[in-house]
């Protein structure tokens, strides 16, 4: 029953660089970048949100302090906008603000990898199973990616990964997980593989950013080797746990937009931007002129 715990708390391991995206990221934290009018980060926060998680807990590194004054009361803008009678503006600012005490920073002080990023949230998670999310991922869906997480946890308990499917001769590129009996909206996970050479692929499911992890993977992680690219590579970590507990896959039916590459981040904003209705009309057009002109 320890592994049907409540999911309450969720990881956002936002040190990283952004070398992807520079120059904009050399002084602008890729999580801080806009789709629209909101920051990629409050995409993320938001599917937690809705997910039913209670805490979020921030993996951090210098130059990060924006994202911690995002999540903060703002007085002196709040104040001009009380003398400006600019109601709209006070209330969308309002409900993007956590709860008082619901918000956690800790510090990566060296980019040492996911493994590590997640390992540096041990004290604030404790001895309770924890969702991650990769901060520069946006999943639209008709189901928040999750909300449909959380529900498969119900169900199998253990440890849940999110998967989609891709092109099989494209597996080569992605982590891969190996496929059982199914289960809910997903089935059980029978092994993974970071990036299998070309044909060797156990499935064409591939892990798309969303996690969600029982304590033990923190042990694993404390005396974890370092990897590929010299870092503490969270799949490793998984692996192992793999040996002890449990793995289900939720087949995630929707879109992601990997927000740290220039081509993911423009077409969530294309995405988004059809989305709105006050924005539509004005930028419809002007998306499928430029199309036109492209022919």
């Amino acid at each position: 029953m320890a592994h049907h715990n409540k999911v309450r708390k969720a990881v956002f391991p936002v040190a990283g660089l952004g070398t992807r995206f520079l120059p904009a990221t050399k002084a602008v934290p890729k999580e801080m970048l806009t789709v629209v009018d909101k920051p990629i980060i409050q995409y993320v926060v938001d599917e937690a949100l809705e997910a039913g998680i209670e805490h979020l807990v921030f993996v951090t590194g210098r130059n990060k302090h924006i994202i911690e004054d995002y999540f903060d009361i703002h007085f002196e803008l709040e104040q001009t906008l009380r003398e400006r009678a600019k109601e709209a503006e006070i209330t969308l600012l309002a409900e993007q603000l956590p709860k008082a005490g619901t918000v956690s920073f800790t510090r990566q002080q060296e980019p040492l990898g996911l493994g590590h990023a997640v390992w540096c949230a041990r004290e604030i998670v404790g001895d309770e199973p924890f969702a991650l999310l990769l901060p520069d991922m946006i999943m639209k869906g008709d189901k928040g990616c999750m909300k449909g997480m959380i529900d498969l946890y119900g169900q199998s308990g253990g440890n849940i990964i999110a998967v989609e499917e891709c092109a099989p001769d494209q597996a080569h590129k992605y982590g891969i997980v190996g496929v059982g009996e199914a289960i809910g909206e997903g089935f059980r996970i029978t092994g993974m593989v970071e990036k299998p050479a070309k044909g060797t692929a156990p499935s064409n499911f591939f892990i798309n950013g969303r996690y969600i992890l029982q304590p033990e993977i923190f042990r694993i992680l404390e005396t974890q080797e370092r990897g590929a690219g010299n870092e503490i590579q969270l799949t490793d970590g998984m692996l192992k746990l793999l040996k002890e507990q449990d793995f289900a896959g939720y087949h995630f039916r929707g879109t992601t937009y990997d927000c740290g590459a220039k081509d993911g981040f423009i077409l969530a904003n294309v995405a988004y931007a059809l989305e709105r209705a006050d924005i539509r009309p004005s930028v419809e057009g002007g998306f499928k002129e430029l199309l036109a002109g492209l022919n």
